[in-house]
């Protein structure tokens, strides 16, 4: 298998784990957003340490290496904020609102591959951009303001995969400085919230809660494995996985509302991937 196939292979699992994830989060509606955040890495931390194994010499090089270990430090803020801006939509049933960062979320990622790696942009994509462009005006149109949850999660983990894209650490390695960066001040927070009596009341949200380490680390491990082996622009591509899951369990499993004004918002937008998708099969082949 070649390694663009690789790279094609993990996209895919990562984008559809994400995409079907809201239906487990949701499991844990009576959770607080910030505890479940806090249980998510505390959890993901022990899994980690369970598949580092042998490979704790790259991450004591990444920690050592000052110029890896600050960009490692931006991509721990990034993601931890992208968690809980993704975890709290969920809870307050704005799962269209996420989705709709996630379908922006591809397109600025190809504005900073030709920003910032000087990617080309070819006609297709450019006007793939403007149509989500529209799409992001008509929605500030219709509510009056700048849909900044969606913006929020676009902006942080667009970078966030630019900067794990340049970093020279191993994806798991890498993971794992955020995940036990983060895991100090959330371990603290849970021992808080226990001697306030703040713990989780049954068998059923403690597994819950523990099986989030799987469905945080696994896809993030191998999307970071896809962006790796493709450029961005292909990652942009097959990011569109992950919003559509996400819009049709919005929309079909959850019941959240769709008016007219917010459906056009969101055809632009899909017309931008169409074009965007059109621009990926006329592609030459050896390309």
């Amino acid at each position: 298998m070649t390694e663009a196939a690789r790279g094609l292979l993990y996209a895919l699992g990562a984008f559809g784990l994400w995409g079907l994830s809201p239906l487990y989060w949701r499991l844990l509606h009576h959770v607080p957003a910030h505890e479940i955040l806090m249980h998510r890495i505390v959890w993901s931390a022990f899994f980690l340490l369970f598949v580092m194994r042998s490979r704790w010499s790259q991450l004591r090089h990444a920690a050592s290496t000052p110029r890896v270990a600050t960009t490692l430090l931006a991509t721990t803020a990034l993601i931890g904020v992208n968690w809980y801006i993704y975890i709290k939509a969920i809870a307050d049933h704005r799962v269209l609102d996420s989705s709709l960062g996630y379908y922006i979320n591809p397109l600025v990622s190809m504005t900073l591959g030709v920003l910032v790696l000087k990617e080309h942009m070819r006609l297709l994509q450019g006007a793939a951009a403007l149509l989500a462009l529209a799409g992001v005006a008509w929605l500030v149109k219709f509510h009056g303001h700048l849909p900044w949850l969606s913006l929020a999660l676009a902006g942080t983990f667009a970078t966030y995969a630019l900067l794990r894209k340049v970093a020279p650490v191993d994806a798991l390695a890498g993971l794992s400085f955020e995940t036990f960066v983060l895991t100090g001040p959330c371990l603290l927070g849970l021992i808080w919230l226990g001697t306030h009596g703040r713990v989780p009341a049954d068998l059923k949200t403690w597994l819950l809660l523990a099986g989030g380490a799987g469905i945080t680390a696994l896809p993030l491990l191998w999307f970071v494995e896809a962006a790796r082996r493709l450029n961005l622009k292909t990652m942009g591509f097959l990011q569109f996985t992950s919003p559509t899951l996400q819009f049709l369990i919005a929309v079909f499993a959850f019941g959240e509302p769709l008016p007219r004004e917010r459906l056009f918002s969101f055809a632009l937008i899909w017309l931008g991937v169409a074009l965007y998708c059109a621009d990926a099969v006329l592609r030459p082949k050896r390309a």
